[in-house]
């Protein structure tokens, strides 16, 4: 029989590691990680898993930390990437990003919310496994994962398909204030290539200006975005234009090249191909002659590792009575005595490359909130590490709970 799950302890257990988390967190934030940089605060969540008991601690060899509890038959992972982005224009700043600040409620830096408060209570989660014995037929998986922000899912492409890691289900510790979130768009990186001739620009008719054939792809992109898909629940696909370039001999010359990258968010039922296909059907494009293909990410990790692959990351959900939602459910009331909400990410996560590419269902719950994310002044509520990591420390026995039914 499956253990009964002592919720009360659990959550008095969370509860009394509060400050062994904000501490941690802060550790953490204050070690500089933008994707490619994570080494220094890898190894720092390395020693903080040793010290409090997971059974076994590895880093792979793209630089993924992987520290596991347990040793049952049932693999359940929990994923934080631990990779942020840059800190844009301090000016904008009120607090130091890497000092960052701390009161009753809330911690502040580079990282609170997006994502490494999920790192921190789910390391105090394998704590209070530990303390409280609730270990069963599972083994539990934490992961700390590298590079999401620069190309999301690339860290889970390795894990699953290099180190050979498949659980049965992933937690995406992702900021949802708390709530449970079960789907996401998916995303391509996409750029287009309009050729032209250069000339002098006392004489412009004699070129053949890149820039101005840019100009009308760049209005008919726009009458796009307006007329994309739409899912009743992941709601209307995107497109924005977020880059532009050209070549040109000199400010006194006719361009002669121009080029534009595209961030298309593809709901439920969109295609990269199909994606694809609808720019390069754009009349201007044809006219303009323009080349539209997908980037590729292909940049080295912390370790020196290339794992190049294609800039497309796909929509993934799961349905409302997915085992993985009841999962949550089950331990979201037994701890709280409430009932969960139950939403959607705005952005995207490490789930396109877990669910989205290979089929292992993904389920989101975590502290913090999606708007901290990349913004000045970022945030996270101390309350929200103890309710993640009661959360956290309950999943794999409420999994274990719903495998009986």
């Amino acid at each position: 029989m499956a253990k009964q799950i002592p919720f009360d302890k659990i959550v008095e257990k969370a509860e009394h590691y509060k400050k062994d988390m904000t501490r941690f967190l802060r550790d953490m934030v204050a070690i500089p990680s933008e994707s490619c940089d994570e080494k220094r605060v890898i190894h720092r969540i390395k020693e903080e898993m040793e010290k409090v008991g997971f059974d076994k601690v590895d880093i792979d060899p793209m630089g993924n930390i992987l520290g596991y509890i347990g040793h049952g038959p049932h693999l359940i992972a929990m994923d934080a990437h631990i990779d942020t982005v840059g800190i844009g224009n301090i000016k904008n700043w009120e607090f130091d990003p890497y000092e960052g600040m701390e009161n009753d409620e809330i911690i502040g830096g580079r990282g609170t919310s997006d994502q490494e408060g999920g790192m921190a209570s789910m390391v105090y989660a394998g704590k209070i496994i530990k303390d409280l014995g609730l270990e069963d037929q599972y083994t539990l998986l934490v992961t700390g994962t590298v590079q999401e922000e620069d190309c999301d899912g690339l860290c889970w492409q390795y894990i699953i398909e290099q180190d050979k890691i498949k659980p049965e289900f992933v937690v995406s510790t992702e900021p949802t204030d708390c709530q449970i979130y079960r789907g996401q768009r998916g995303r391509m990186e996409i750029r287009i290539d309009v050729p032209g001739i250069s000339c002098h620009g006392s004489a412009p008719e004699r070129g053949d200006n890149a820039i101005f054939k840019m100009g009308p792809i760049l209005g008919e992109l726009q009458q796009l975005s307006k007329r994309l898909a739409t899912d009743e629940f992941l709601g209307q696909g995107t497109l924005t234009v977020s880059e532009i370039f050209y070549t040109s001999p000199s400010r006194c010359a006719v361009a002669d090249s121009c080029a534009v990258s595209i961030d298309r968010r593809l709901t439920w039922g969109e295609t990269w191909e199909g994606a694809l296909e609808e720019i390069r059907a754009l009349p201007a494009v044809k006219a303009a002659k323009g080349v539209v293909t997908m980037y590729t990410y292909e940049r080295a990790s912390w370790t020196g590792l290339v794992y190049p692959t294609e800039c497309y990351f796909p929509t993934w959900k799961v349905e409302e009575d997915h085992f993985t939602v009841k999962t949550l459910d089950r331990a979201f009331r037994g701890l709280f005595n409430k009932e969960p909400v139950v939403d959607k990410w705005t952005f995207s996560t490490n789930g396109v490359s877990i669910m989205g590419r290979h089929g292992i269902p993904v389920i989101g719950f975590g502290p913090g909130k999606e708007p901290e994310a990349h913004a000045p002044n970022e945030k996270t509520w101390k309350d929200h590490l103890v309710t993640c990591a009661a959360m956290y420390a309950a999943i794999p026995l409420s999994y274990m709970a719903e495998l009986k039914k």
